[in-house]
């Protein structure tokens, strides 16, 4: 009689060990099933997600590349007329002469130079026969070179004061010369003075030039989670 307990003792031991391994490999099975289905799902995900970055990315660049090439024509006609926008000869070296591409430069500068500002002005009212006592201002192109460096471009002011001796006679043609100044200037102050010799004139004034600008071209990391990498920027110049 013992000897019958202890063989269904050891079947049902046995039968015992059989369910615990067939459900140890079943927990296993689950749970490797439920990994791979994990990895597999963030992958469809991550790769549904790149797909779509590269589509409106293609969509974009084909939007640029036609802007661009309307840019570039518009460009071409507006530098190459024959008649510039100051009524003078695009190919021609007098003061109103040359292409409307380096008129509109000379205009609004991209970089701070006040000694090219002061050689403009000499230029201006020497050639017009106007006698130039002294230009003044602050040279600062050091602290500028900051403002340059800016994603952002805005018109910044360069002051400077003009001493010039004239007539009476040639005052109003005086005011007149700033006006039609290629640079846009703004007078803020005039000074007149009666000499033996004529008329002291103090001029002050602003005008203008316009860092240039910086286009940020956007690089975005797609990643499979829901919250998205920070996009990181690099710059570049135009």
């Amino acid at each position: 009689m013992a000897v019958r307990i202890s063989a269904k003792r050891l079947a049902i031991d046995k039968a015992n060990s059989t369910v615990l391994i067939a459900v140890g490999i079943a927990c296993f099975v689950v749970v490797l099933c439920s990994v791979a289905g994990k990895s597999l799902i963030d992958q469809m995900r991550y790769q549904s997600k790149v797909i779509g970055q590269k589509e409106d990315t293609l969509v974009l660049s084909k939007k640029n590349e036609k802007a661009a090439e309307q840019l570039k024509t518009s460009y071409q006609e507006f530098a190459s007329r024959k008649e510039n926008v100051l009524g003078g000869n695009s190919s021609g070296t007098a003061d109103r002469d040359g292409d409307n591409a380096r008129i509109v430069l000379d205009a609004l500068p991209s970089k701070y130079d006040f000694p090219a500002l002061t050689t403009s002005l000499e230029k201006l009212l020497t050639g017009n026969g106007f006698k130039l006592d002294s230009i003044t201002g602050t040279d600062d192109e050091v602290a500028q070179s900051a403002t340059e460096s800016g994603a952002n471009s805005v018109a910044v002011e360069i002051p400077f004061t003009v001493g010039i001796t004239t007539s009476t006679s040639n005052t109003k043609q005086l005011l007149s010369l700033f006006e039609k100044s290629i640079r846009p200037m703004q007078i803020s102050k005039l000074s007149l003075k009666g000499e033996s010799n004529g008329v002291k004139v103090s001029v002050d004034g602003k005008t203008y030039f316009q860092p240039q600008k910086k286009f940020n071209v956007k690089v975005e990391k797609v990643s499979a989670s829901d919250k998205a990498d920070k996009a990181k920027k690099t710059e570049v110049k135009k």
